[in-house]
């Protein structure tokens, strides 16, 4: 088993070309699975799985907590890695041809309302390069609603305040040319100008833009510590998550009136139906406002 899941990696990097992030969750998943094979249903050659060790395995992970968006992503991951083996005649049958995935719970994406990003936004004290690096990085995601993934693998090349975007890859390797405005183009010059070189020590990456104490690329752990110290001092006691700016981002824009293709472009969703989850959220503070506010409501 071990040898046809190197062979599927293998083939979503140079044939597919997947993003690294989506690569590592087709790794973990199968890995589970094909553990879960050995020891728990004792087969040793994926040719000799049947649907009914699949729904197991599904039953086992649910038995432990597993959330349904967990269960369908590892359908989903089960599915690709059988259609592979038999794609490659390394199997006769694929048992996953008939496996549902879970229903799942569509939860409305927790966004801040202009006075929170406002107040967040002008947290950092940019006095020094911390507070400078920080202040770009914040302002950079609500201008532009990149992914944090997004955010850390900025290169400098990708930074074009001078005309007013910045090149960014996304899934898939896909590239999005995304306009910034300028609060956040005020907030890149300075720290360019100011803040980056500070960073700079002997470990110095020359291409990454957003740089840690180390002068390497900042982590993606390293900026959820960085967001987490700032919701706490500007007083934000909602539960923030590294995409909260990404979905305040759209939301405020189409409450704004923006085009739900331009949100769509510019977030680098494959499908509409994804963008479509944020004109939800803004029917729904359109009801609370309403309730809040109107006489007879």
């Amino acid at each position: 088993m071990e040898d046809e899941l190197k062979d599927f990696i293998h083939y979503l990097i140079v044939e597919k070309g997947l993003a690294k992030n989506t690569i590592v969750s087709y790794e973990r998943d199968l890995k589970s699975y094909t553990k879960y094979l050995l020891k728990i249903e004792k087969i040793s050659s994926l040719n000799n799985v049947q649907r009914t060790q699949i729904i197991h395995f599904l039953a086992h992970l649910k038995d432990q907590g597993k959330s349904s968006k967990t269960l369908a992503r590892h359908v989903a991951s089960v599915r690709a890695f059988h259609q592979f083996l038999l794609r490659e005649k390394a199997t006769d049958q694929d048992p996953s041809v008939h496996i549902e995935s879970p229903q799942l719970e569509r939860t409305l994406p927790k966004v801040l309302n202009m006075k929170e990003v406002e107040t967040l936004l002008d947290s950092p004290n940019i006095s020094n390069h911390f507070g400078i690096r920080d202040k770009a990085m914040l302002e950079l995601l609500y201008a532009t609603g990149i992914r944090v993934s997004e955010l850390i693998g900025l290169n400098m090349g990708d930074i074009h305040v001078e005309m007013g975007f910045i090149r960014c890859i996304g899934k898939g390797n896909k590239e999005r040319i995304i306009p910034i405005g300028q609060t956040a183009d005020k907030a890149l010059t300075l720290y360019m100008k100011e803040g980056r070189k500070q960073f700079i020590g002997k470990s110095y990456h020359d291409e990454a833009f957003f740089l840690n104490h180390h002068g390497k690329r900042l982590t993606r752990q390293g900026f959820w510590k960085i967001l987490k110290r700032l919701a706490a001092e500007a007083g934000i006691d909602k539960e923030l998550t590294p995409h909260t700016l990404r979905h305040s981002f759209a939301t405020h824009l189409l409450e704004n009136g923006a085009d739900l293709r331009a949100v769509q472009e510019m977030l680098g969703h494959a499908d509409i139906s994804t963008t479509q989850i944020y004109t939800h959220v803004t029917k729904t503070r359109l009801k609370d406002v309403y309730s809040k506010f109107h006489p007879r409501a």
